[in-house]
């Protein structure tokens, strides 16, 4: 192929490349910048000459990573158009010429390439190519013919190249005929010579069918047969690959629902090695003509002994089983349960997964910090979030009965392993089966509390874990009914002699304290602090040294057991202030950094339990500490410190009360500064794991992935619900910031990355108009400003739950102002238009609600249904609040009643039991 950019160029950048791969940073950062240089200058010819050394470069590693970088380029934010749109990209932007020289290249290359790696990363630019040309409105029909040439090359790696293609770029097949597009992919599904072929065609049937509309969904229903006789065709040791790339097609579950005994018959080997699969359905064909399914039985390799250690393959293919059977449970519970023994064959796999804990493992266990333990990279996890996946998606009523057919048995086992994992899955299912499980829950309790008495620490731990776990998803109820039994097995654990065991014995108290009033904390308190504040500071004479982690969080459970036993907590004061002002005074080093932490959170809640009169004398002490703290130099990497530092200061606003007013000072304004932050917005890179990690915030942004760093928006967030702590505690006293306030706080109502934010706001803007009413600072702009941005949010805003607190905000407004006679016209017109169109939007979807809720599968989807009516009836509460204000028959009043009317669930229009 000629040339299509300069010599020279191509020297340039073969030189620039070559020295990216270096291990040299500097020669590598110069390169980088050299690239970046040539592409602000003439990015058209660079990324010609970059695509061309794709398929011109000597070595497989070159045109490998050139390719690579080349998706890089084309598809990161254009710098010409950042500022406007984070959806633009360099692509976007290249001459029609240019396009078409750049497709050319890339041709060539995913037809012609020798090496099957480089060829493989070929097909991902040519996808990412295609797909983009599509959006912008111009097919890459050249691809689509050389594709189709692939389908029946006599390569194999040609072939799977084509299905590749297929699989990233669906859009390619979704117009053609369907009797096309189902004959290219059986053939690839069918493929004798290679087994990387029916792999990517999978990935291609799977793509197509998820995509494809219902009318072509119904035209392809035969193509499950060749779609699933592909797993019994292959390798044990290629199981887990089809599997898991046939998992994701489990989001349309009425392909899968005439398999389901097949595939029972069959998965279940895979997931429960041990396991009898029954007689096998029909004779076995490899490959099989239409219109018939079937499976060989066992597969290779299955039937080994359940006590025998399974290599890293083996559980590679179960823990794919596992995901295929648990995500198809998800999509449609009410399929899969009809099945007998499909849901106790996932239950049982789970368990027997969650068993499987490394005997010698446990030493390093007791001697691990929790919050960097090497065991948890061997802890079977997977199993255990798959028994709480399954939980939540079918329920108590089918799960629970299969679960503890096994867990009263694994409970009462000698080996250790069981009676861990029974404690566990039972704290795994509880949020799914809560419902369910509160009529055993005696029962329950009666099954887990002798296990804090177990012989092996990893158990007694577990007995907290499942009591912790109880007391969340079983809130309010299990503390009210069995406070004696929880607290008599968890105060003894509290001495515990293994750290591990006490701490988490320390935690689990929290998750008590959280459902739990302060009439039942009472009855154990001095128990309770007692042994917290020996684990916190021991007696000298006892020789033990705390460990900094479960110091840590006694002091959290410590602060939890304050804010729960309010001034009941008073008498314990005296021996647990002294304690926390001494490590904020006395605990310097980085190593105490988190014990200084939770050392500020308990001072506050502490403060606030006991109240301002006997907090008054230790407050100016532990102001001095804080702004100490807060003077002090930050590490770069410490983004805890700020966000403890302003909650704490509004803690202690909350207990002086108007006595807080001097410290306002000290206190404003770095948390001004933090409510004012911006969004940090990146548009996705697919290979950047950056962004796959809790650092980043993932949301759709016009059309583009974007990520958002996390802590920003939480920080944000903080700050505005720590100036509702100020403004609501000081009144009138707060007047000194209300301009700073409301600049901020007015446009956070649309800040649309955080729904955190725009809650806080909407319940701070009547705080903040009160305060400029008591302190006459209120003006006219103000209030002006305020409803003109409260009528555009109502008007435009489509998330039902941020509406109903607009409602309320809009209400509390009008009210500070003297109501609606202080409406101006034009705000009365807007609010009465923007509530007529979401009366109207409401209707609608409550009557598409009530066809969904009578039509074919409305079991799965009743819960939603319910869910989504209910938030519509807070919402429409809120409406009614806010026209009784404008008068008690409002016109408008008729019309969000005849919409509570139409309400499918809660409003008699069907009957909850059906």
């Amino acid at each position: 192929m000629d040339s299509v950019v300069p010599q020279e160029v191509t020297a340039e950048l073969t030189q620039i490349l070559s020295n990216l791969v270096l291990g040299d940073n500097q020669i590598r950062s110069n390169a980088e910048n050299a690239v970046n240089e040539r592409l602000a200058q003439t990015p058209e010819l660079y990324l010609l000459a970059l695509a061309q050394f794709a398929t011109a470069a000597d070595t497989e590693v070159m045109r490998s990573f050139s390719l690579v970088l080349l998706r890089r380029l084309l598809f990161r934010p254009s710098p010409q158009h950042s500022s406007n749109s984070v959806a633009t990209t360099l692509y976007d932007h290249l001459s029609a010429q240019t396009l078409a020289t750049l497709e050319r290249l890339l041709l060539q290359s995913v037809t012609h390439e020798p090496v099957p790696v480089v060829r493989r990363k070929t097909a991902d630019t040519v996808s990412d190519v295609a797909n983009h040309a599509m959006r912008n409105g111009r097919p890459w029909h050249a691809l689509q013919t050389e594709i189709f040439k692939l389908v029946h090359s006599s390569d194999p790696i040609g072939r799977e190249i084509a299905y590749r293609v297929f699989t990233s770029s669906p859009n390619i097949i979704l117009d053609l005929q369907v009797e096309t597009v189902l004959g290219t992919l059986q053939r690839g599904l069918e493929d004798r010579e290679s087994i990387d072929v029916r792999l990517a065609a999978l990935g291609a049937a799977v793509e197509y069918l998820s995509n494809c509309d219902e009318h072509q969904q119904a035209q392809s229903l035969s193509l499950m047969y060749p779609i699933l006789n592909t797993l019994p065709s292959v390798p044990h040791n290629q199981i887990a690959k089809f599997l898991s790339t046939l998992t994701p097609l489990t989001t349309c579950p009425d392909f899968f629902a005439p398999h389901l005994p097949a595939l029972l018959s069959f998965v279940p080997t895979l997931l429960l090695p041990s396991a009898d699969p029954g007689p096998t359905p029909t004779i076995s064909k490899p490959y099989p003509t239409e219109g018939t399914f079937s499976f060989d039985f066992p597969p290779a390799g299955a039937g080994k002994a359940k006590d025998e250690p399974r290599d890293e393959e083996g559980e590679e293919i179960r823990k794919a089983a596992l995901e295929f059977m648990v995500s198809l449970s998800e999509s449609k519970p009410s399929m899969v349960k009809r099945v007998d023994g499909w849901i106790s064959v996932v239950i049982k796999g789970c368990l027997e997964g969650m068993g499987e804990l490394e005997e010698d493992s446990t030493p390093l266990w007791l001697e691990a910090d929790p919050s960097d333990d090497p065991t948890d990279d061997t802890y079977p996890q997977e199993y255990e979030q798959a028994l709480d996946r399954i939980a939540c998606a079918c329920g108590g009523e089918t799960v629970l009965p299969s679960a503890f057919q096994q867990i009263p048995a694994m409970l009462a086992s000698h080996d250790w392993r069981q009676r861990h994992a029974g404690l566990m899955a039972i704290a795994a299912m509880a949020e799914g089966t809560s419902q369910v499980m509160q009529r055993e829950l005696g029962t329950v309790v009666d099954l887990v509390t002798p296990r804090f008495e177990d012989s092996h620490p990893r158990v007694r731990y577990a007995a907290c874990q499942c009591i912790g776990q109880l007391c969340t998803d079983l809130e309010e109820v299990i503390q009210a009914g069995y406070h004696q039994q929880i607290f008599a097995a968890l105060i003894p654990t509290l001495e515990a002699p293994e750290a591990r065991v006490h701490s988490h014995a320390s935690a689990a108290l929290i998750n008590f304290c959280e459902g739990s009033g302060s009439s039942i904390i009472i009855l154990y308190l001095d128990a309770i602090v007692e042994r917290l504040l020996k684990l916190l500071n021991p007696p000298v004479d006892s020789g033990k040294q705390p460990k900094r982690y479960v110091q840590e969080q006694v002091i959290t459970s410590l602060a939890m057991v304050a804010d729960v036993s309010e001034k009941g907590f008073a008498k314990h004061y005296p021996a647990i202030m002294p304690l926390l002002l001494s490590v904020l005074q006395n605990a310097k080093g980085s190593e105490y950094h988190k014990l200084r932490l939770k050392a500020m959170e308990c001072a506050g809640l502490v403060a606030i339990a006991v109240g301002r009169d006997m907090f008054r004398e230790d407050s100016r002490k532990l102001c001095e500490l804080l702004m100490q703290i807060q003077n002090s130099p930050i590490e770069p990497d410490d983004t805890l410190l700020s966000s403890y530092l302003i909650a704490s200061w509004a803690k202690i606003c909350q207990a002086l009360g108007p006595e807080f007013e001097p410290y306002l000072p000290v206190v404003m304004p770095p948390l001004l500064r933090a409510a004012s932050a911006k969004a940090d917005v990146s548009v996705i890179d697919e290979e950047d794991e950056r962004f796959e990690s809790d650092a980043w915030t993932t949301i759709k942004l016009e059309g583009q992935s974007v990520g958002i760093k996390s802590a920003v928006l939480e920080e944000k967030c903080q700050a505005l619900e720590m100036l509702l702590v100020y403004v609501s505690t000081l009144g009138g006293s707060f007047a000194p910031y209300l301009t700073q306030s409301f600049e901020l706080v007015l446009p956070a109502l649309r800040f649309y990355f955080h729904v955190g934010v725009q809650e806080t706001a909407a319940l701070l803007m009547p705080r903040l108009l009160l305060c400029g009413k008591n302190s006459g600072t209120l003006t006219n702009e103000m209030v002006s400003a305020t409803f003109s941005q409260l009528v555009n949010c109502i008007a435009t805003e489509r998330d039902i739950n941020f509406l109903s607190s607009l409602y309320k905000c809009f209400t509390g407004c009008m009210n500070v102002i003297g109501g609606a006679a202080n409406i101006p016209p034009q705000i009365h017109d807007g609010i009465m238009e923007a509530t007529r169109r979401q009366l109207q939007s409401m209707a609608d979807k409550r009557k598409k609600r009530s066809e969904e809720a009578r039509g074919p599968g409305s079991e799965d989807k009743k819960e939603l249904l319910m869910w989504s009516e209910e938030v519509e009836d807070y919402a429409l509460d809120e409406i009614a609040t806010m026209l009784k204000g404008f008068g008690e028959t409002h016109e408008l009043l008729i019309a969000a009643s005849s919409v509570r009317d139409l309400g499918v669930f809660l409003n008699g229009g069907i009957d909850d039991g059906a």
